[in-house]
């Protein structure tokens, strides 16, 4: 069965960056499994596996544009160090969740702190980097009605 919007897709992977330093494995974990075409996973890496076949292995370079989006340097901003439950407990790289003007949850990565101002950044961790990806299909199958409504691999 080839993988094509709406199947269920199983996958081993190791994430590098161009240094070649592993930044994700699915190695001593379970496949990730995912409905192809339903935006679960980034495009760059859904493209490539678009007509792949369980047992086929792939090495597969995303640019920025295709992974997390270009860096963008706009979404960097101050709040003040009052805005942390206990700010002796932040550290430069840890992420934390705020609510956005939206109401909804966001991650941030904290950039740097300062005497009374925390800088954040919005951008995701990967943003701006080439993702180098080496993929193993491990299963392609119909989805479940449960699957397909929830729109999430079971």
């Amino acid at each position: 069965m080839k993988i094509e919007n709406n199947k269920v897709v199983s996958i081993d992977y190791t994430l590098k960056d161009d240094a070649g330093e592993v930044l994700d494995t699915s190695q001593d974990r379970e496949p990730l499994a995912f409905i192809h075409g339903s935006g679960n996973i980034i495009p760059g890496l859904e493209n490539a596996l678009e007509g792949k076949e369980k047992g086929e292995e792939l090495a597969v370079t995303v640019e920025p544009k295709e992974g997390y989006g270009e860096y963008d340097e706009s979404l960097m901003f101050e709040v003040g160090k009052e805005q942390f439950q206990d700010a002796s407990q932040i550290q430069e790289g840890m992420q934390v969740q705020a609510q956005n003007n939206d109401g909804q949850v966001q991650i941030f990565t904290i950039k740097s702190i300062g005497e009374e101002k925390v800088t954040l950044d919005a951008n995701h961790p990967l943003a701006g980097q080439t993702l180098h990806f080496d993929v193993a299909v491990s299963d392609v199958r119909e989805p479940t009605k449960e699957e397909l409504d929830h729109g999430h691999a079971h």
